[in-house]
């Protein structure tokens, strides 16, 4: 059976604090009605704490922040275990991040 990840971008805020219990409620809720088909997938934790790598001429180089800045932010993501596209697109529309953001679905290639 397919893997589809579902990348979650919305408003860039950090999950974990206490303003945010509503939302996350929500997606322990959404985790619980789709268990069935979820393989993996956590939140992220705002982009200012992300670091981007790249390596130019054997040397690794690092900077603070996001590859990209954009008004939304990937800020999280699943893998779902789906009979095709169609199932993971009626499972993604079910998460918070479909009402109040956007969810990328890509399939996974398994190597």
């Amino acid at each position: 059976m397919p893997t589809y990840a579902a990348l979650l971008y919305t408003e860039d805020v950090d999950w974990s604090q206490p303003e945010h219990a509503e939302t996350t409620k929500q997606y322990m809720e959404f985790g619980q009605a789709a268990a069935a088909v979820i393989r993996g997938g956590k939140a992220l934790y705002p982009t200012s704490t992300a670091t981007t790598v790249r390596v130019s001429g054997g040397d690794v180089l690092t900077s603070d922040g996001p590859y990209a800045e954009t008004k939304e932010a990937l800020t999280g993501f699943y893998l779902f275990e789906c009979a095709d596209l169609d199932e993971a697109v009626r499972v993604s529309a079910k998460l918070p991040a479909a009402r109040n953001g956007v969810v990328e679905i890509r399939p996974v290639i398994e190597f």
